[in-house]
């Protein structure tokens, strides 16, 4: 087993906790609604193959509001009429953001997304990416497990 970097580095993983609750209050004030939070968190996880994340996030994204089938069909949301044209826009984001560098397609997306959200939400959405991608990595270089849920 690997060491976790918040179990040795406890100063550390109070300040990244602290940085996340900034982010998340910060996404509010910038419109980012909780369940379009959640959604770039879940696919941003999905991509990095983070399971302790995804696991934490899709109940999260449950208790937000976030339909079941819509995380079903989170991998191909290019292909669903399930999303809406605001969570679509973040969705790019928390692609474009997670897979870098940015590719041509990838500064698209994010054009259009900045197009549909406005420049607040736009940068609360990219802020929310680009937090949940560290915390990925720290739970990724950490190897937290996946606990069975309780039924």
């Amino acid at each position: 087993m690997r060491p976790y970097l918040d179990k040795i580095a406890p100063e550390a993983w109070k300040a990244a906790s602290a940085y996340s609750q900034a982010i998340a209050q910060a996404a509010s004030d910038g419109g980012l609604s909780p369940t379009e939070g959640e959604l770039i968190k879940v696919r941003a996880s999905q991509l990095n193959g983070c399971a302790f994340c995804l696991n934490l996030h899709a109940q999260e994204a449950r208790d937000a509001g976030v339909p079941q089938q819509q995380l079903d069909l989170l991998p191909a949301w290019r292909e669903s009429t399930l999303f809406s044209e605001r969570e679509r826009a973040v969705l790019a984001v928390a692609e474009a953001a997670t897979q870098l560098p940015l590719s041509e397609e990838a500064q698209a997306d994010l054009f259009g997304a900045r197009t549909v959200l406005g420049d607040e939400t736009f940068v609360a959405a990219e802020w929310v990416a680009a937090t949940i991608n560290l915390f990925n990595r720290i739970s990724i270089l950490s190897e937290h497990p996946v606990r069975p849920r309780k039924a």
